[in-house]
């Protein structure tokens, strides 16, 4: 062996060493300024000497080209979900379950990592693969960007070929840092930890995943062997600790329990002690912790028999309510909007929360200046649950709502159709169309890239648009030399413009703003009149015949098409270029009478891909569960409309499934 080589597997086993004690063991024993030192000296002797090149080098965690797209793995062992049980009684009744089949059944308790779960398979102790669950049985190729997290190990201690399960998750710290970063740039700000964790371990060039610093915890072994002689663990919990043997980070604060009162207790404990967390959680799991009991009780279709995952209620915080804010939004509705002392909720830091309209303010007894109490609805949306009038010390304000439009100062009148709403029907109101342009580029509508709020108003404040159609007449020399634009930019943003006109008929009736009108009767217009020309000449009494149209519906369209200023506009989209025609055109009917309802993240289709194709097949998608609904597909994540599909016992089906139904 060289005297290079031994200098390079050197520095590789040190870095190694180093990276686990600071990623994983929090007991640094060099500088950053060291290990970076260290790893540039690496770095140089490999570009230098090719030869030795090492796909499990620590200098591999951050190296490789951008993808194209991200290849299929089909799981050796399917990564099955849990039952989520949400109340302490429907746990009850699985632990009376469990008792009634085994004579003295022990639990592991462990907190739900509110991540994206992933496997890991390795190769004589090399890591080769690293996958997300997709649908249980298929899921993606992220193995470079797994590689990013300094937490997985390339390399075992010893080297032993097996697969492991485990959650990625990006830490809070590193979730504020990257939006702060982002709001200084003026970028849109990540929805929360789980959802950036997932959309950085899907990005197709790995150094982007690299800066999102993610991390792991291996909560599971899959299949393969845990030691050189064969034997295995016959316990959840010493499998755990062999893993921890080999290198992996194994899941925190988890305890055994052998009775009810012990399960319950750590899942009150772990709910206290959510806000103390470095990672969020959604609720804790409890599992039969030895694995012969787990073969006893078996396995079910789609989950085991021996787990659930308690899911926690959405959780609720007292604060204070110091002003509300009034938007105008592209229909002229005037939506409150609670400006709160800052508080901590559901993983995020929450400032603001909906208060709906008028009538909600007034029924709730809701004052300037009250304390409040705001959850997240869905865990998503922010908003006021109640006042606590006996919480006043007398300063608080009545609230009333504006006689008068924020915007542009014209009086506001209460809908007739909808009686909660404040609408300001001025139509050339600058709140409107400003909400109108950023709805009509948003990513379900013409989907142009770049053009966000702060863009409109940019374009707005510089007197380059009045309405969607000057989009298209832009110039990059009219962007370049706007404010935090630039040559690349604006470059960017007419290319995405010009993308925009071939978005399609059913795209551009939902751009259009039209009142009452969403994705999905936007579809059924285009596919009823297959061209905007004719829809022009649309009479309410052909559109109540459409299925799901009321009468409000029907007048609603007729009216938007009556006004001189958006026939106008829509020619000018034509004479632009705009498609105008209908593009979803039902090339099967293997799914005719049957409606759809998408939830979660499916593990290779958007949601608007999987929509087009279910109408391809003569399917339909709407937005909401009901007993009508006859099938829910639901992918990682799935929120409320799992949970109502469940009570309703609405079928539900993964992207697998879903497919074969199509292509069957």
């Amino acid at each position: 062996m060289s005297d290079i080589e031994v200098k390079i597997r050197a520095l590789r086993e040190q870095l190694a060493y180093h990276a686990k004690r600071y990623y994983v063991d929090d007991a640094p024993e060099i500088s950053d300024f060291e290990y970076d030192r260290m790893y540039h000296e690496l770095l140089a002797l490999e570009e230098a000497n090719p030869a030795f090149f090492d796909p499990s080098s620590p200098t591999q965690r951050v190296g490789g080209a951008p993808l194209d797209k991200f290849e299929q793995v089909t799981h050796t062992v399917q990564m099955n979900s849990l039952s989520d049980v949400f109340s302490f009684e429907e746990l009850g009744d699985f632990l009376a379950r469990m008792q009634a089949i085994l004579p003295h059944p022990v639990y592991s308790v462990e907190p739900k990592i509110d991540g994206l779960s992933v496997s890991l398979r390795y190769e004589n102790g090399v890591l080769v693969t690293g996958a997300t669950r997709g649908d249980g049985t298929v899921g993606e190729d992220v193995t470079q960007n797994i590689k990013t997290i300094f937490s997985v190990p390339l390399t075992l201690k010893e080297p032993l070929s097996l697969t492991v399960r485990g959650e990625v998750y990006m830490p809070r710290a590193t979730f504020y840092r990257i939006n702060e970063k982002r709001e200084r740039e003026g970028q849109p700000l990540l929805a929360n930890p789980r959802n950036a964790a997932a959309g950085s371990l899907r990005q197709l060039d790995p150094r982007v995943a690299a800066e999102r610093k993610l991390d792991i915890f291996v909560f599971n072994f899959q299949e393969g062997s845990l030691y050189a002689d064969g034997h295995a663990p016959t316990s959840h919990t010493q499998t755990l600790a062999r893993l921890a043997e080999l290198g992996f980070t194994v899941l925190e604060n988890r305890i055994k329990a052998a009775n009810a009162e012990e399960v319950l207790s750590h899942i009150e404990k772990l709910g206290a002690m959510r806000d103390e967390l470095a990672f969020d959680i959604d609720g804790v799991v409890i599992k039969l912790d030895d694995l012969a009991d787990r073969v006893t009780v078996g396995e079910g279709t789609k989950t085991p028999k021996w787990a659930v995952a308690y899911k926690f209620p959405p959780e609720q915080k007292k604060t204070k309510l110091l002003d509300i804010e009034i938007a105008v939004g592209r229909t002229g509705v005037l939506t409150p909007t609670a400006i709160l002392s800052p508080v901590r909720l559901a993983g995020t830091t929450v400032s603001r929360a909906t208060l709906h309209n008028a009538d909600f303010i007034k029924e709730r007894d809701i004052m300037l200046g009250d304390t409040v109490t705001v959850q997240k609805a869905g865990e998503i949306i922010p908003e006021v649950v109640t006042a606590h009038p006996t919480l006043r010390d007398g300063s608080e304000r009545d609230f009333f709502m504006p006689t008068h439009c924020p915007s542009c100062g014209e009086p506001v009148t209460r809908d007739n159709d909808d009686g909660a709403a404040i609408r300001c029907t001025n139509s050339t109101c600058p709140a409107q169309l400003s909400r109108g342009i950023e709805h009509f580029a948003s990513k379900g509508a013409m989907d142009i890239e770049g053009l966000g709020p702060q863009v409109v108003e940019l374009l707005l404040k510089n007197d380059l648009i009045h309405d969607v159609a000057d989009l298209y007449a832009l110039t990059e020399s009219q962007i370049a030399p706007l404010d935090r634009m630039g040559e690349k930019s604006a470059s960017n943003l007419i290319a995405a413009i010009t993308r925009s006109k071939g978005a399609g008929l059913e795209r551009l009736i939902f751009a259009l703003g039209i009142r009452g009108i969403g994705q999905v009767a936007a579809t059924a217009l285009a596919a009823k009149y297959r061209t905007l020309q004719a829809l022009l000449g649309a009479t309410a009494t052909e559109l109540v015949t459409i299925e799901d149209f009321g009468q409000i519906t029907a007048d609603y369209v007729v009216d938007y098409f009556s006004h001189p200023q958006n026939i106008l506009l829509c020619e000018r989209l034509m004479n632009a270029g705009v498609l105008t025609e209908a593009t979803a055109a039902p090339t099967g009917d293997k799914l005719t009478g049957l409606t759809f309802v998408l939830t979660g993240t499916l593990p290779t289709l958007t949601r608007d891909e999987a929509s087009e194709r279910i109408r391809a097949a003569g399917g339909k998608v709407v937005g909401s569960v009901s007993k009508k609904t006859s099938f829910v597909v639901a992918g990682e994540a799935a929120g409320s409309k799992l949970t109502k599909a469940q009570s309703l016992g609405v079928s539900v089906i993964d992207e697998a499934e879903l497919l074969r139904m199509i292509e069957a």
